[in-house]
């Protein structure tokens, strides 16, 4: 049959020749995703980068169909760290959640997002504190007001009056109801409970005696303060009654954080405490830096300081020994934030910025710096993480994007200004408040 064919086809023209290829080479294709089991053959697609897979969608039939399973995007979402993190995407497709974030991610790496400016009603006062969500913009200030802003279009709302003194500290929570409601503290010693958008203040708390600087809300129900009366307070805020003051600070509370029924709190005396909710009780003091501590982290596991010492020591939960003693930056270390794995084969992460300028991305497991990150010429003023990003603000006027996986630039983020005050943000939207030299 060989010879056969040979001496027929040394028989044929060009033409009739073409004619022949047309009619075998499709006998000749081997469609090897079909060859496989349909769990391999997700498995092979998984490792296909996005706009392949765009375009794989178009090569059969059969390959439409594998990439119309879920399967195939549920393998995608995990390996690219999409996971499905807000209860109203629970009932999204894995394959529009992946292609969803996907775009978002790329927004943010390319800058195809659009920016609005809010209008500046803050005056001469300057920003102490922001929060935002995917309704409002909040904003504190040093000038007694808390201004109010539509986070969809940027438009002000209105400004929220009753402090006395300059606002340092602000914390938003949302009710089952969908409502929300804003809780303020600052340089007149209250605690304000305001409900948001009308603004209506539903309690005002009395009985710190001097301004407080930090405050926190655990399940919607309760706040914790702190004071440089060196005092925490624990309060009932759905019914505005004082549950406990928390004594044994020898100056000043500067940061506390809140998980479970226990807070941490970092002080100027240089300790740190961590807390009971419910007893008011004192059950560890964190001895160790030599100066101010002036940030603090808390997942319910470690208790990580940041202080003027310029050291960072990270604290067990359970026993209140040092576990880890962290050495790097060359100033004070006035921002921390505890990163939790999202997938097995992640790390634990701690984010840590200074004001000598430098991020630094610390591995938890062998207490490493992986990261060294010459951010900015001057204190880092603001940062965040969220996924995989970081967000950093400074004196310098700068905010920059960052990678926590190599440690590089991704993009500057704003246009430079005289200095950066506040920022923060989410998935979608991010909220940079910052100095420009005429304003």
């Amino acid at each position: 049959k060989q010879l056969l064919i040979t001496e027929l086809l040394g028989c044929c023209d060009n033409q009739l020749l073409s004619q022949i290829h047309t009619l075998i080479a499709p006998k000749l294709k081997v469609d090897f995703l079909r060859q496989l089991p349909s769990e391999i053959a997700f498995q092979i697609l998984s490792f296909v980068d996005p706009p392949t897979l765009a375009q794989c969608d178009k090569v059969s039939g059969y390959w439409h169909s594998l990439l119309q399973d879920d399967t195939t995007w549920k393998s995608l979402c995990l390996k690219h760290h999409y996971c499905h993190r807000f209860p109203v995407l629970q009932s999204m497709s894995f394959r529009n959640h992946f292609i969803r974030r996907y775009k978002i991610e790329h927004a943010w790496a390319q800058d195809t997002g659009s920016i609005v400016h809010c209008p500046n009603d803050i005056g001469s006062g300057l920003v102490t504190s922001l929060q935002m969500d995917d309704k409002f913009i909040v904003v504190g200030c040093d000038n007694r007001r808390i201004e109010v802003y539509d986070s969809t279009n940027g438009k002000f709302i209105r400004t929220l009056r009753g402090h006395e003194g300059g606002v340092w500290a602000l914390q938003f929570i949302q009710l089952e109801n969908g409502k929300h409601r804003l809780i303020s503290g600052g340089c007149d010693r209250q605690v304000r409970v305001w409900d948001l958008p009308n603004g209506c203040p539903l309690h005002v708390l009395r009985g710190h005696t001097s301004t407080i600087r930090c405050l926190k809300v655990r399940d919607s129900k309760i706040a914790v303060t702190g004071s440089r009366d060196t005092t925490l307070r624990i309060w009932d805020i759905e019914h505005g009654t004082l549950k406990h003051v928390c004594t044994g600070h020898q100056a000043s509370v500067r940061c506390l954080e809140v998980h479970g029924n226990l807070v941490a709190s970092g002080s100027y005396d240089a300790t740190a405490r961590l807390w009971d909710i419910e007893t008011g009780e004192c059950i560890f003091v964190l001895s160790g830096h030599h100066s101010q501590i002036y940030a603090i982290a808390f997942d319910g596991i470690r208790i990580v300081t940041g202080s003027l010492d310029s050291n960072i020591r990270i604290w067990c939960a359970q026993t209140g020994k040092c576990i880890a003693f962290l050495q790097g930056h060359t100033s004070l270390v006035g921002h921390l934030q505890l990163l939790k794995p999202i997938t097995p084969s992640d790390l634990p992460l701690l984010v840590s910025g200074a004001s000598d300028g430098c991020l630094r991305v610390w591995n938890l497991e062998t207490n490493e710096c992986i990261h060294r990150i010459s951010a900015h010429d001057n204190s880092i003023t603001c940062l965040q993480v969220e996924g995989k990003r970081i967000l950093s603000g400074g004196s310098d006027g700068q905010v920059k994007l960052w990678d926590i996986d190599t440690g590089h630039l991704l993009r500057p983020f704003t246009l430079p200004g005289k200095s950066v005050w506040r920022l923060q943000f989410n998935d979608t939207k991010a909220v940079v408040i910052l100095q420009r030299r005429s304003q």
